[in-house]
């Protein structure tokens, strides 16, 4: 089996196989800020993966990551780990271009477990009746223009900083210009060119799908949601895909009713020390200097497997290799402690963790739950 870079040439080969397995394509298999993987069996093209290049907010601070999708295997070639060694291909990939964490929505998450991706947090849409939207005063909105896109992208960006795990939208793998192709784009203008909260959504047979609703402040919001509930009449129902998570709960606290559907998306640490180093750890500040020696079990990225010690010292946080191991930590256990999503108490029930993880706890602290926003 070859596995290579994905060129194109290979475009055509790697729509094939993911309108076999998904039905359709999707998303372009290459595009700015995404490339591929191609395993090749026979000479024939067998599997194909793509990486996105993303950063996504740990802690206030962005760290490399690679968004894992676009996953599918010829049938014919299924049974021969294809998958695996993709994936296997992917992590090295990842690592030489400094994407230190990779995230991906699993099909088959006992195949991406295998490699050591497990849960980091939600994907979650609210689903919610307009004719009983919360009473707020009305603000003044206007469609998005070219020139609000800056200021439109620094709106979401103070919220996504706040929210683990939400990525930073930035180029070349996200252009804010297409956000004015969605049929309605609505800003809550500010002072001096501000953008004070915004609201995206398309319109189909379906109904009224939001992508966005994010607002600075709590009179914004809840604008925002009194102009959804202008769609009243026309619509019984809207589905807002969770951003922020204050506005659930909005909807929550005034015994509005409605429905939750929510997604789980992995995460791998695929370099311990570099997602360390980029994180930001706001607990840090507080805890006196301390260290935890762990003994990292990853078969599938040696370059950090064995003895590491985690220390805190003036604030940082850093791993140096070595100390006595331990804190045992499956590479399973890496992406949970990471984001915060499960404790050590959690993963030692589970069977990824040996020792004492207290220091490892105060450091994630209690964040709130981990959410991605967008798909790949």
């Amino acid at each position: 089996m070859r596995v290579r870079e994905l060129s194109a040439d290979d475009v055509e080969q790697a729509d094939r196989l993911r309108r076999v397995a998904f039905g359709g394509v999707g998303e372009p298999s290459a595009k700015p800020g995404r490339r591929g993987l191609l395993a090749e069996l026979d000479g024939r093209a067998a599997g194909v993966l793509t990486i996105t290049q993303f950063h996504q907010f740990w802690g206030g601070s962005t760290v490399p990551m690679g968004g894992v999708g676009g996953v599918a295997v010829d049938p014919s070639a299924r049974g021969r780990g294809v998958g695996g060694a993709l994936l296997d291909a992917a992590l090295r990939d990842m690592r030489e271009r400094g994407q230190a964490v990779s995230a991906l929505y699993a099909t088959v998450p006992a195949v991406y477990r295998s490699r050591g991706w497990d849960a980091g947090g939600v994907f979650e849409w609210l689903e919610f009746p307009l004719d009983r939207m919360p009473a707020g005063e009305p603000v003044a909105t206007r469609p998005a223009e070219e020139g609000d896109l800056t200021a439109l992208h620094a709106c979401y960006t103070d919220l996504a900083s706040t929210v683990n795990g939400l990525v930073d939208r930035s180029a070349p793998a996200v252009d804010v210009a297409d956000v004015l192709r969605l049929d309605v784009v609505s800003v809550v203008p500010g002072h001096d060119g501000e953008v004070r909260g915004y609201l995206t959504a398309s319109r189909s047979r379906d109904g009224l799908r939001v992508y966005d609703l994010v607002g600075r402040d709590r009179v914004t919001q809840l604008g925002l949601l009194r102009q959804l509930g202008s769609w009243a009449g026309v619509l019984d129902r809207a589905r807002v895909r969770v951003t922020d998570p204050a506005v659930t709960g909005l909807l929550a606290n005034r015994a509005i009713e409605h429905t939750v559907t929510t997604s789980v998306w992995l995460l791998r640490v695929v370099d311990l020390p570099a997602a360390v180093a980029a994180r930001g750890w706001p607990a840090a500040a507080w805890l006196k200097p301390a260290a935890v020696d762990l003994d990292v079990v990853d078969e599938h990225a040696p370059w950090h497997a064995g003895r590491q010690r985690l220390v805190v010292e003036d604030g940082a946080v850093r791993v140096e290799p070595g100390g006595s191991g331990a804190v045992r930590l499956h590479a399973r256990a890496l992406g949970p402690w990471f984001s915060g999503l499960h404790d050590s108490h959690a993963l030692r029930r589970a069977g990824l963790l040996d020792g004492d993880g207290a220091l490892l706890d105060r450091l994630v602290g209690a964040p709130g739950v981990p959410r991605l926003a967008d798909w790949f």
